[in-house]
């Protein structure tokens, strides 16, 4: 529900993910690797392998993804997780992925317009995100919807309407209908494909 228990999950489900109990001083400089760099950078951290030392003081290498085997990656799904930032912000819909929160969901009323999902986003961007941990800043997709009408679209420093996407069918028939889509999207073994395969890391923009 807060920043407390978002960091007790992540130590036990990254621990789950590399077959490890880390240990405080471990889980310490795992969240030092975390804290580093902007959303670009982040984005890489979360795709490639770590090293800390072990309290023997060896090399232990671990990931916070597994980009190969998509099953092997332990998906949470919660809401209403509360961050302090510059305000105090409430998510809706958060799905973690090893523990950490790869994908946020905004969720308005039907007959609200989505474009105010999109632009609370912007605002837990400015106002909280950042804040404490980050943990949030390695949010790979957002989605939002007001049942009836459903998009998603990266995380970049600076979101674009423009970069929304709607998902269709094999037939290329759009799917806008939240239930419909989530059956579709968010299925565990495509959502992991999404994040590893089909997110593309500019270089040249830092951008996804």
């Amino acid at each position: 529900k807060d920043e407390a228990s978002l960091l007790a999950n992540l130590r036990e489900q990254l621990g789950k993910h590399n077959d490890k109990k880390f240990s405080d001083n471990e889980f310490k400089q795992i969240l030092n690797i975390l804290s580093k760099g902007n959303i670009f950078d982040k984005a890489k951290t979360l795709r490639e392998q770590q090293r800390i030392e072990d309290d023997n003081g060896d090399s232990l290498y671990f990931y916070f993804l597994d980009k190969n085997i998509s099953k092997n990656n332990l998906l949470q799904v919660t809401n209403q997780i509360t961050i302090n930032g510059k305000y105090e912000n409430r998510y809706d819909v958060t799905i973690l992925v090893n523990g950490l929160p790869l994908v946020q969901i905004e969720l308005k009323r039907r007959g609200i317009e989505i474009s105010q999902a999109f632009n609370q986003i912007n605002r837990y961007q400015r106002d909280s995100f950042s804040s404490n941990s980050a943990l949030f800043q390695f949010v790979q997709i957002f989605i939002i919807s007001n049942g009836v009408n459903t998009k998603y679209f990266a995380n970049n420093k600076l979101l674009n309407s423009k970069q929304t996407f709607y998902w269709a069918d094999e037939n290329n028939k759009k799917i806008t209908e939240l239930s419909a889509f989530t059956d579709s999207f968010l299925k565990p073994s495509h959502l992991s494909k999404m994040i590893s395969k089909y997110i593309v890391l500019a270089t040249t923009d830092r951008a996804l």
